[in-house]
């Protein structure tokens, strides 16, 4: 059955800047239908050092988006530029009443080489979360999202055994130099991301990491090179142990610096839902999921990331509904999903869950202007169960370098001008500030 905010999706030829004048306009939500959430609720918005700041050339993506062959559409460049231009970026996250940032360490900027550690680099971050400070903004950090030096690459990166005593040294430095300003701290992003991937994609998907691999280790001069969004199938099995050892390392190594400062993993979690009595859903969370969720028992908080649906059958994976609302890649848009993977992962890891990513690309911003107020209900009702929800993180602030796709995805709360860098703020912006400034949607 279709509620007030389902319809909200589907009506998505509402006037958006109607919309947000409106919750702007009824802050305290008089109409019986609004839902407050708790006073220290997280609402926030997320970037990734890779895809924003420009000219990572330390970091093993640079090199595989320069090889041929490569898996990688196009380069990213300059990126937004927001090495340079953080102090705009998070202007713009306060002007949306927003109460958090999450943004990403870039490992190979703070230890090009391994074992030198760039003071300058820690400085320049610690001036970001100085930064969020002076603007009210709770500093949600990663420590490392998907890219990592190109000499740890060259190492065999997370298939390399030594990788989790290597990480926790990064984090270690890192933690001494940033976490006193820290509100909250993530190890690794989506590191189930490869085995989600495996699972939802044919083989010839992702197939040709063997010949990336070999053009970027020859262009290293090197015997190897394996990052993480160019694993081959047996590395993406080979990883799994190893990254959780890596986890639970730099956990250790951040919590020795400071005790107090909460600190897990994000993981991409889809919303599985079994429409019969068929296995698959139950085996595809026991091949993606579960062996993480475990691992986050012993964190302080899991972070989900969520941005559809998988139905389940009898004869498996099930296409959207008939009457489904899509993007215009033809990605079912479904608000219940973020409530559905949070659910999961709570019942699972039995700790606190923390949204930090959400969101939708798509070049129609009604439809993220839509997807944002409706998910916020089903979210809300899932903490009226008793789930504990520390925040809401969207994804993403910006328009960026959506990985191997490139710029083409377009999941900003803000375009960014590739010629100038000027951020013009989309409608969706003011639906997200407004609920965010009532703290109630």
């Amino acid at each position: 059955m279709l509620d007030r905010r389902d319809l909200l999706v589907r009506g998505s030829a509402i006037p958006v800047a109607a919309v947000g004048a409106a919750l702007l306009a009824d802050p305290l939500g008089a109409t019986p239908l609004r839902k407050r959430f708790a006073k220290d609720f997280l609402w926030g918005a997320a970037t990734a050092a890779y895809q924003v700041e420009g000219n990572n050339i330390a970091s093993d993506v640079w090199t595989v988006e320069h090889v041929k062959p490569t898996a990688f559409r196009e380069p990213s460049g300059d990126a937004s530029d927001s090495f340079h231009r953080w102090p705009l970026d998070l202007d713009i996250a306060r002007s949306l009443h927003l109460n958090c940032y999450r943004f990403s360490l870039e490992w190979a900027r703070i230890e090009p080489e391994p074992g030198q550690f760039s003071i300058a680099m820690l400085d320049h971050y610690r001036a970001m979360i100085d930064g969020c400070r002076a603007r009210g903004l709770k500093a949600v950090v990663t420590f490392n999202h998907f890219t990592c030096p190109r000499w740890f690459a060259m190492r065999g990166g997370w298939t390399n055994p030594e990788a989790p005593q290597l990480f926790a040294r990064f984090c270690d430095r890192a933690a001494r130099h940033l976490a006193a300003g820290m509100h909250a701290a993530a190890t690794l992003n989506e590191p189930n991301l490869m085995r989600l991937l495996r699972y939802k994609l044919p083989p010839q998907a992702l197939a040709g990491s063997e010949a990336v691999q070999a053009a970027a280790a020859a262009a290293s001069g090197s015997d190897r090179f394996v990052a993480m969004l160019i694993e081959t199938a047996a590395q993406t099995e080979k990883v799994l142990p190893i990254m959780i050892a890596a986890h639970r390392a730099g956990r250790a190594a951040i919590k020795a610096v400071r005790g107090d400062l909460p600190v897990g993993v994000t993981l991409a979690i889809e919303d599985d839902q079994a429409v019969s009595t068929s296995p698959e859903r139950d085996r595809k969370r026991a091949v993606c999921y579960d062996a993480w969720l475990e691992a986050a028992r012993g964190d302080d908080f899991v972070g989900v990331q969520n941005y559809e649906r998988a139905r389940f059958g009898e004869a498996g994976k099930l296409p959207p509904p008939a009457d489904a609302v899509l993007t215009s890649a033809g990605t079912e848009i479904y608000p219940a999903s973020v409530a559905g993977a949070a659910r999961y992962a709570w019942e699972k890891a039995r700790v606190p869950v923390l949204i930090t990513e959400h969101g939708v690309g798509t070049d129609d911003d009604r439809q993220r202007a839509a997807l944002i107020p409706a998910a916020l209900g089903h979210l809300h009702d899932l903490i009226a169960e008793g789930v504990p929800v520390m925040g809401y993180i969207h994804w993403s602030l910006l328009d960026n370098y959506e990985w191997v796709f490139g710029f083409g995805p377009k999941y900003g709360l803000v375009s960014v001008d590739r010629a100038t860098f000027k951020r013009t703020l989309k409608p969706s912006s003011a639906v997200f500030a407004a609920i965010a400034r009532a703290n109630t949607v």
